[in-house]
């Protein structure tokens, strides 16, 4: 499901900002987007987020805005592995530039803040909870308007499934007599056995009574997820193919128009009630 977020907290470094955007897609999609001086704060942020959503292709950009009277520090470690490092470097390319003060201050680690790391790393933590607080909540609202559309196209199939069943034994009866006669025609001759036996596997592969129960079942199911909430996106997905197999044999064993053009409209429903699915967590 779609839904956006942000959040910001103060610290010693500066201003954290975070934002997380969420799109529709079957599975957890994580990207992150993160200042190099915050990347070591990538698998809090992950973990966060995992633990809260199951679906979609979720962005989370994290940044950091120093303040003006944010102070630094050179980090003298940092400097003096980076100092290793471009001598090594210089070595192996001796007609390589030299690094120059901007492309050291701009070297992750080399300045650091008066926060330590345990301390920015809670802060995250804290940023991504209340971020993560109103993203769930801008999903939960627009997945309280999509159980509302399947809610009516599932009233809309069973409109479909109380119009077939009553018109099975008719179609079974009229379809029947025009077997009778074509039978009688063919063979010429009234063999009742044989027209009996003939009518009898006909009934046989044309009941559509378990469909029905079956797609009456179905349909109760889904109105039960759905009253109940949580995570019934992959559960709606499975029950959907479901139905869409049972308007499916409905279809082939169709022996009227009518049957026929009522299991056509409840696969169009079913269609749209799978499209939807798709984007509910």
């Amino acid at each position: 499901m779609t839904g956006y977020a942000a959040a910001s907290a103060g610290s010693p470094r500066g201003t954290l900002n975070l934002e997380l955007r969420s799109v529709n897609a079957r599975f957890l999609d994580l990207s992150f987007r993160i200042a190099d001086e915050l990347r070591a704060l990538e698998p809090v942020l992950r973990e966060a987020i995992g633990a809260r959503l199951a679906r979609g292709k979720v962005d989370c950009r994290l940044s950091l805005a120093e303040g003006a009277d944010t102070e630094g520090r050179l980090n003298d470690a940092a400097l003096e592995r980076l100092k290793r490092l471009a001598a090594a470097a210089q070595k192996a390319f001796p007609e390589a530039a030299p690094l120059r003060v901007a492309d050291l201050l701009r070297w992750p680690g080399v300045i650091a803040g008066d926060a330590d790391e345990e301390g920015l790393r809670a802060r995250a933590a804290e940023l991504c909870r209340r971020a993560l607080d109103e993203l769930v909540a801008s999903r939960a609202r627009e997945g309280a308007k999509l159980a509302a559309v399947i809610l009516e196209r599932v009233r809309a199939m069973r409109a479909q499934v109380q119009e077939i069943a009553p018109r099975v034994p008719e179609a079974l009866a009229a379809y029947q007599a025009k077997i009778a006669e074509r039978l009688k025609e063919a063979i010429g001759s009234a063999d009742d056995e044989r027209i009996r036996t003939e009518i009898a596997l006909f009934a046989t592969k044309a009941d559509i009574a378990e469909e029905l129960d079956r797609l009456r079942a179905h349909l109760g199911e889904v109105e039960t997820i759905l009253a109940k909430g949580g995570s019934i996106g992959k559960r709606l997905d499975f029950i959907a193919q479901e139905l869409n197999r049972e308007a499916n044999t409905i279809a082939s064993k169709a022996a009227s128009a009518a049957i026929s053009d009522a299991a056509l409209e409840l696969k169009v429903l079913i269609e749209q009630v799978r499209e939807q699915v798709q984007n509910i967590e």
